[in-house]
């Protein structure tokens, strides 16, 4: 069974394939001064971006956990989820409140898919 690694450096990579299964390193929004719409927007769009890359897309999502710096940002988090995410194919998921790596951060997620099979 072999291990794809999809731009790494030193400290991991963005993309890791094994067996069918797509695993995203934890994605943050474009633009950190924006508010928790932007930022989940973003970093959804910036999610399905490397889900194409890696031979899959949002369908194909087994499961997500999201990390939101206050809780007190769920709801309007959660309306650009359900926006997001298509109908009859939502994933397993999990959220929790966390302590982000940069203060300006709201949100992150980690993400992981099946590979699409040709």
């Amino acid at each position: 069974m072999t291990i794809e690694r999809i731009e790494t450096s030193k400290r991991m990579s963005r993309i890791v394939k094994h067996n069918g299964t797509i695993y995203l390193c934890g994605q943050v929004c474009q633009d950190a001064t924006k508010d928790i719409t932007e930022q989940t927007q973003t970093m959804l769009d910036k999610v399905e971006a490397l889900l194409l890359q890696a031979g899959s897309d949002k369908k194909h999502i087994l499961s997500a956990t999201i990390y939101v710096k206050d809780m007190s940002y769920f709801a309007e988090m959660n309306a650009v989820w359900d926006a997001w995410v298509i109908e009859g194919y939502a994933p397993a998921r999990a959220c929790v409140a966390a302590k982000m790596a940069r203060e300006a951060l709201l949100v992150e997620i980690s993400v992981v898919a099946a590979e699409i099979q040709a």
